[in-house]
């Protein structure tokens, strides 16, 4: 196994971990719907890494193309998720548009799992 699939899987553990505590957060806090988004968003990505991780190692992915995609999965989620749970703590953002940025960092990362499938190595 390679180093990057070895930080990915341990990245999505962090992220799944994280996903589940902002869950139980949103669950029990006053007007906590932000951290139920920022949840999700982790929780989602996590396991498309995992997935991805799986089709890369086994050729089903071109592997520098889906490698950015489950690293932009991962700093898009961070960034989405951070910004939420910073909001909702701090009562201030991570940085202008940073959600908004994480949000479209995770779409191209969606984008180029399609791009790695399309272009696939045989």
């Amino acid at each position: 196994m390679t180093l990057a699939f070895r930080l990915l899987i341990g990245l999505a553990g962090l992220m799944g971990a994280a996903g589940v505590a902002l869950a139980a957060a949103s669950a029990h806090g006053a007007d906590a719907s932000r951290l139920a988004s920022a949840s999700a968003m982790l929780l989602f990505h996590a396991t498309a890494i995992l997935a991805g991780v799986a089709l890369l190692a086994r050729g089903l992915l071109h592997g520098g193309i889906g490698l950015v995609a489950a690293f932009g999965f991962v700093i898009g989620a961070a960034l989405f998720a951070g910004d939420l749970t910073l909001r909702q703590y701090a009562g201030h953002s991570l940085f202008p548009f940073a959600a908004p940025t994480g949000g479209t960092v995770m779409i191209l990362s969606w984008l180029a799992v399609t791009l790695a499938a399309v272009v696939a190595r045989k």
